[in-house]
């Protein structure tokens, strides 16, 4: 029972030990508000978001996450809101992060503006430990006896502590640009036997739309993360036809020792508030002789219009002339 050998737990209840960067997921260019405290209000509209994710798909109590968004435009605050929460399951391990973001916007012109964002919510870490195996553990009796030096635990814990996010963003009709920072304070959890440090985590994001001939667009961007002691990043492209149905993919690495996947995404407007996008992970790490793979699926909500206002017609006839 390799899954119930316990490298996870063992490592969750060592002392001084610093988390693991935050939860990956393949489409985060459609889910900004999902890392940067800033990007909230920023499309206008109130905008809800949720992402399913199941990677290395074939490895037993692999990564399971869950991410669920809403995010609106405040006028009378200059700014917008938005509330985050962000599920994360490995193996007996699970992460609860739960924010409440907001920001100010700063227009520069017509067509571009600067946001600053804060997040403030709580960050709960739990380890089932009643499924624990140890090779001399006893449990045919119906009880839990680990029988191991180190102090494991027999029964579900929890810890959690406040947390803090911060971001920028600058976004106009071509360009967006976008930094952000998680568990600023880097809050340490304590409990019985062990500790826990969650380390500070930079997002870097950049997206840029070209139109090209007809109804076609190129849409590239990319993703840059870091806890100070790794770094990862992803290369995106997609093509747009008619701002409607899009197709593209991903890399996730820069050279032989980060390299983990290459996506393929695809997706569409089923609806001028709907919106579903697809992406299955080909693992190219060494994981790849135990996993097939990796799948996630978004779906999105716009309202598309502002809050209490009408959405305007695409040409407005004035009946004097």
């Amino acid at each position: 029972m390799i899954k119930r050998l316990l490298l996870l737990p063992i490592i969750f209840i060592s002392t001084g030990l610093f988390a693991q960067q935050a939860t990956q997921y393949s489409l985060q260019m459609f889910n900004e508000a999902g890392i940067n405290p800033a990007y909230a209000g920023l499309d206008n509209s109130l905008v809800l978001t949720g992402i399913y994710r199941n990677q290395w798909q074939g490895l037993d109590q692999s990564p399971n996450q869950q991410n669920i968004n809403i995010h609106m435009p405040v006028y009378r605050l200059s700014g917008g809101i938005g509330i985050n929460v962000d599920n994360d399951r490995l193996g007996l391990e699970r992460n609860l992060l739960a924010t409440l973001d907001y920001n100010f916007h700063l227009p520069l012109n017509r067509s571009s503006k600067v946001s600053f964002g804060i997040g403030a919510g709580f960050f709960q870490k739990s380890l089932d430990g009643s499924d624990i195996r140890t090779p001399e553990g006893i449990y045919s009796t119906g009880g839990i006896n680990h029988n191991d030096n180190l102090p494991l635990p027999e029964r579900n814990i929890s810890i959690t502590t406040p947390t803090f996010n911060a971001g920028v963003y600058y976004k106009s009709d071509a360009l967006e640009i976008g930094l952000s920072s998680k568990n600023i304070q880097e809050p340490e959890l304590i409990g019985d036997n062990f500790s826990t440090t969650l380390s500070r985590n930079y997002f870097l994001t950049a997206s840029y739309n070209l139109d090209l001939s007809g109804n076609i667009s190129l849409h590239p961007s990319i993703l840059v993360k870091t806890d100070q002691t790794e770094w990862q990043s992803e290369i995106s492209l997609l093509v747009k036809y008619d701002d409607n149905i899009f197709l593209g993919g991903s890399f996730r690495g820069y050279n032989s020792n980060t390299i983990d996947a290459v996506a393929l995404i695809a997706g569409l407007n089923i609806s001028e508030k709907i919106k579903v996008a697809y992406a299955y992970d080909l693992t190219l790490s060494k994981l790849n002789w135990v996993s097939n793979g990796g799948q996630e699926i978004l779906i999105q909500y716009n309202l598309g219009r502002e809050i209490g206002k009408g959405k305007l017609p695409k040409v407005i006839f004035n009946p004097r002339f």
